[in-house]
């Protein structure tokens, strides 16, 4: 997530803490446009079996700003597709052994 810049950032000063902070931007832009396009594509779509859409619409009827829940979602997504990735490349690793 930090490197597509989807994290949220920190401001913390001595005893201040910030609730709500921005995000920090500093990864790649071009990864975070196609997170975007890829979450619009998901709220258009409407997927109901889909948990990062599940987890958007959530969000959306909570009340939250369209970047909050945009920014929630990708930062979902590649969670759950780091995971799915890390688990195939397991498996893979396992199976090439014997």
């Amino acid at each position: 997530t930090a490197f597509a810049g989807v994290d949220p950032g920190k401001n913390d000063s001595g005893k201040h803490i910030q609730n709500s902070v921005r995000t920090s931007k500093k990864g790649s832009p071009y990864l975070r446009k196609a997170l975007f396009q890829i979450m619009d594509s998901l709220i258009k779509r409407s997927p109901v079996d889909d948990p990062v859409y599940a987890f958007m619409d959530k969000k959306r009827s909570e009340g939250k700003s369209y970047y909050v829940y945009m920014t929630a979602g990708a930062n979902k997504f590649l969670r759950i597709y780091y995971g799915r990735v890390r688990e195939y490349l397991s498996n893979l690793s396992n199976n090439e052994i014997i």
